[in-house]
């Protein structure tokens, strides 16, 4: 069990993830956060299909990569920003479904360097198909806040 730095780790997050631009061009929403994990929920929208009438793969990944490294930030003291360094991100099946839900993790939180993996669920007619799975790495930035508002 991880041990959040921050008492007030899951209002840091929620606003930040509320001050994400992108998030809400695709109509993502994180309606869990907890000590070293976050879930963000994607309904299903046309505008983010790709030309098979699945959930494109850059979303999947937008998804994983928000989900993972937020799971990081909730960890973190309230004066450090999370910044993703690399991810490997395999598609195992069709994001197809009304649904996506991307499940974030913390593996291993060290000072400088965050492990995250993401395990992102199709969820079409009630039933959940893993359709990605992403490992990340995840540097901490101490000392760099935020910006409190992006516009």
């Amino acid at each position: 069990m991880h041990k959040p730095l921050d008492p007030d780790f899951a209002a840091r997050v929620r606003a930040s993830f509320h001050n994400q631009p992108a998030m809400a061009l695709i109509g993502a929403a994180m309606p869990v956060i907890e000590p070293g994990y976050t879930e963000i929920h994607l309904p299903y929208r046309a505008e983010i299909t790709q030309q098979h009438g699945y959930i494109h793969g850059g979303v999947v990944g937008m998804i994983a990569d928000s989900a993972a490294g937020y799971a990081a930030n909730t960890l973190t003291s309230a004066d450090t920003g999370v910044l993703t360094v690399e991810y490997k991100l395999n598609l195992l099946a069709p994001a197809e479904g009304q649904l996506l839900i991307a499940e974030g993790s913390v593996v291993r939180y060290g000072r400088t360097l965050i492990v995250t993996q993401a395990e992102v669920f199709a969820v079409k007619d009630g039933k959940k198909t893993l359709c990605a799975l992403m490992q990340q790495t995840i540097m901490a930035l101490h000392g760099k806040k935020e910006k409190s508002e992006v516009k």
